[in-house]
């Protein structure tokens, strides 16, 4: 039984797969009989959210998807414009957001996230390895809780026409998760793993394959 309040989740699925060559969200990292990408995501998150809101732009290709189905706000926003569109369109005042890439994330780290204290606007994983996040700050900010306060600061950040999510967090409150709470429930990290390249879906197929 979960002990936390109702929190909406947000899968951004609107990138555009260049450096993998073919949509990423369809990938089928669990065999021809297993779900795709996007599907293993979303269906994951339902397990520990009220709701699950997609961010893309060709919902009519996913219809038959479990979730609610939200355009970008911002056509070139980035994953910043996703995260606002989703939050904005979200029912709760808290959302879990992730990308659509990542194929090991954690349900005990993601209740134990949820379950935290909401004293802040935005928590956020500290990365395991110093070089591993595309922010200076080292947090893995696509695997994070935020709150609806952060609307505004994200709206001038983004009509400021900045991209970086953590650009906004100067404004806000920002707890972070330490690496040696994450590592009690993912020792390697895994569950900020993305499939951005043929080769690193390869992996995540091997790694799957033999139940690493």
């Amino acid at each position: 039984m979960e002990t936390y309040p109702p929190t909406s989740a947000i899968v951004l699925a609107g990138g555009q797969s260049r450096r993998l060559g073919h949509d990423k969200r369809r990938l089928r990292l669990w065999g021809e009989a297993g779900p795709v990408l996007l599907e293993h995501v979303v269906g994951l998150l339902g397990q520990v959210c009220d709701e699950v809101i997609a961010v893309l732009n060709d919902a009519p290709e996913w219809v038959s998807l479990p979730a609610r189905l939200v355009p970008d706000a911002y056509a070139d926003g980035g994953s910043l414009g996703g995260i606002y569109s989703g939050l904005r369109a979200a029912q709760y005042s808290y959302a879990l957001v992730v990308a659509c890439d990542m194929p090991f994330l954690n349900l005990d780290l993601l209740r134990t996230m949820l379950a935290r204290p909401r004293d802040y606007d935005v928590l956020v994983p500290q990365a395991l390895e110093a070089g591993a996040t595309r922010n200076q700050l080292g947090l893995e900010t696509l695997h994070a809780i935020y709150g609806q306060g952060c609307l505004a600061p994200m709206r001038a950040t983004l009509d400021q026409g900045r991209r970086q999510i953590a650009a906004f967090f100067p404004q806000v409150r920002v707890a972070t998760l330490a690496p040696d709470e994450v590592r009690r429930y993912d020792p390697l990290g895994r569950s900020f793993l993305n499939v951005n390249t043929p080769e690193q879906a390869a992996d995540a197929s091997a790694w799957l394959e033999r139940g690493a």
